[in-house]
């Protein structure tokens, strides 16, 4: 890897700690940090490098993957951390941050390689962005980066501002946009799954798929972000960014030897063939909820509108579901289903596929429909369901093939990684940002109107009923959702295949 100054905004903040210095150590322990590293966190407060050095530490004690077991190993990467005072629109402090940086690359041998991560709100961006153009911070000899969170706008419009101001000092090359869903273990094997399993690839169309469907369920509540979600919802917090993701990584086709090119265009094409809904097309295809007052986990929790911070009369959604069309060769005639919310029953990620019933010339076959489960988060795995027959009844059996998750890298460790490499395989590119912006606008137009109904729908429930119905409209339920579902899923221990890391 080649040497690089990662200069981190935000370096006193929540992410950083939970998130950004965990990946970073993991990668150190690894050995997929270049040797030639500096780190300078940047925040309004007045902290030395000792104080900068001993949070760090503190914060890998309390949320790395790994137990820290070797204390050489740790000062010896807390040593390559250096912090600095700025003011995020003061211009001054970027030329004294130059300075810090150059004297660091001097004294370390560095190239002038500068990695640039804004963990701060996007409110930001654009005036970080201008400052390290015009400071000189981004005109070294070196490559320059810039990576920045989500949510990269809150509409179709800001998105497309915040893009342009971002194009005046940095290239589309230069920008990576970290949907951390996109570093989860399992979303980035979705694009292979299909192109490395010949029994799959058979069966990965619409002559043998009847739906599928993505999930994306939380058992919290909006807990300490009123102020943030009450002005951003389940349909910019989730849908518009991590679940139009994992739709465009499972519907991809890829030719095989795929670059991150290949990916990217693919992932552009399913987004362009996503049939648009009009305004008046979301009363019809999209759920809207609001959780109440109810139980989870056995606790009884607050309805959304009692929540701190949260008014009495508030029509913001914590739950979307909705169906989806991709009009392409391959999924034309398939609905997609998805769907997220806070305070459900369970924390589950997971995409079920499944698939159509099968019939002989004469007659219908019977049994359960065969189905491919995909397990993201809490656990990662995939399961397939077929049918067996036992006294003489078809009867529904799994096959469970999970991974042993000790030692799985986190999302962070795989992003923060690809960005170092310059890899953009698993970061969103601005097209399918646009493009997904521009798709969701009129669900927001419609719910901005109210010309879409807020149901209620009780903590620790599977959501509104009214969900339920856009399935059966079909002719389909979700799946999973029941308890005799959850209980045959785990009851299947005798045909489960364990697979190590």
């Amino acid at each position: 890897m080649e040497p690089v100054t990662y200069v981190l905004f935000g370096a006193t903040g929540d992410l950083a700690k939970r998130k950004i210095y965990p990946a970073l150590y993991n990668l150190f322990v690894d050995g997929k940090l270049p040797e030639a590293f500096s780190l300078i966190g940047l925040g309004r407060r007045e902290w030395t490098d000792e104080f900068f050095q001993t949070s760090v530490e503190q914060s890998l004690r309390q949320f790395s993957r790994r137990e820290i077991q070797n204390p050489e190993q740790m000062q010896a990467f807390i040593q390559k951390f250096r912090y600095t005072v700025l003011d995020i629109g003061r211009t001054d402090d970027y030329k004294k941050l130059l300075q810090i940086i150059e004297e660091r690359e001097n004294a370390l041998g560095l190239p002038a390689n500068r990695l640039f991560y804004l963990s701060v709100g996007p409110e930001y961006f654009t005036t970080i962005a201008s400052n390290i153009e015009e400071s000189g911070l981004g005109s070294a000899a070196g490559w320059k980066r810039l990576v920045i969170e989500k949510p990269f706008g809150h509409d179709l419009q800001s998105a497309r501002d915040l893009n342009e101001h971002l194009s005046k000092s940095f290239t589309e090359d230069e920008i990576f946009r970290i949907d951390h869903y996109l570093g989860k273990p399992m979303v980035q094997n979705l694009e292979v799954l299909e192109r490395a399993n010949p029994i799959i690839q058979a069966l990965w169309s619409n002559r043998y798929i009847a739906n599928v469907q993505i999930t994306a369920s939380e058992t919290v509540g909006v807990e300490e972000r009123a102020g943030y979600y009450d002005h951003v919802g389940a349909v910019r917090d989730m849908f518009q960014n991590h679940m139009l993701q994992m739709l465009m990584m499972l519907a991809i086709h890829l030719p095989h030897n795929s670059t991150a090119e290949d990916v990217r265009k693919h992932k552009k094409q399913v987004m362009e063939a996503l049939i648009p809904l009009s305004q008046s097309d979301v009363r019809t295809n999209v759920i809207r909820g609001q959780y109440a007052s109810g139980s989870v986990g056995g606790n009884p929790v607050k309805g959304y509108r009692s929540e701190p911070g949260i008014a009495a009369t508030s029509m913001n959604d914590t739950y979307i579901a909705a169906k989806l069309q991709v009009d392409d060769y391959f999924w034309r005639g398939v609905p997609f289903y998805i769907r997220t919310g806070k305070r459900l029953h369970e924390k589950s990620t997971r995409i079920v596929v499944e698939f159509k019933e099968a019939l002989n010339q004469t007659s219908h076959i019977g049994g359960a429909p065969n189905l491919l489960l995909i397990e993201i988060n809490p656990n990662e795995g995939i399961m397939l369901q077929l049918n067996t027959k036992e006294n003489g009844v078809l009867k529904p059996v799994q096959i469970q093939l999970h991974e042993n998750s000790k030692d799985i890298p986190e999302a962070y460790e795989n992003l923060i990684y690809d960005a170092l490499v310059g890899n953009p395989t698993f970061f969103a590119h601005w097209d399918e940002v646009e493009l997904a912006w521009a798709w969701v606008q009129p669900i927001l137009d419609a719910f901005q109107e109210n010309q879409v109904p807020l149901h209620a729908y009780e903590a620790g429930s599977n959501g509104p009923a009214e969900a339920d119905a856009l399935l059966a409209a079909d002719g389909f339920h979700w799946w999973f959702d029941s308890k005799e579902d959850q209980e045959t899923k785990r009851k299947e221990e005798d045909y489960a295949y364990q697979i190590g890391h």
